[in-house]
């Protein structure tokens, strides 16, 4: 099946079977590996992704039903800037320990703040509540999410 995809600002054309999932294609097709395969029933959020600034279980989408412009973990920092910052806060908080799911964590972060669920703590566990970090760094995750946001929003 034709698949065109806008990843990160760029037009992909895919020869895709009907059934591969948007993870698949962009870790397997386009070589976009920051998006991690965690559970891959769309339970750990590893996998998101935003898609038109929605953050999307890219696990559980197919790739050819996506319409809109996917954006990756790849694609957050601006030419001319190293790290998003996002990125950086992750990195000044020490939100991580293995690694494996700050992919997922991130952009699911970004949209939080975007989509403007990043008030106080509470908010921002609860709204992070769907992405899973089995080395327990959620008290980092919470403080890096609100030491970006002033940050993002004077982006937006």
């Amino acid at each position: 099946m034709d698949v065109r995809l806008t990843v990160n600002g760029t037009s992909h054309r895919l020869d895709l079977d009907p059934r591969v999932t948007l993870l698949d294609a962009l870790r397997e097709r386009l070589g976009l590996t920051g998006t991690k395969k965690g559970c891959d029933q769309g339970q750990c959020g590893a996998c998101t992704v935003l898609v038109d600034g929605q953050r999307v279980l890219s696990c559980f989408v197919l790739a050819a039903t996506v319409r809109g412009k996917v954006e990756t973990v790849e694609g957050l920092a601006s030419e001319g800037d190293p790290l998003h910052p996002m990125q950086a806060a992750f990195i000044e908080c020490d939100a991580f320990q293995c690694g494996y799911c700050t992919p997922g964590q991130i952009m699911s972060a970004i949209a939080c703040i975007r989509e403007g669920h990043a008030g106080d703590e509470t908010e921002v566990r609860e709204y992070m509540s769907g992405n899973l970090c089995r080395c327990a760094a959620y008290p980092k995750i919470v403080e890096a999410v609100l030491k970006a946001k002033p940050a993002i929003e004077a982006r937006a």
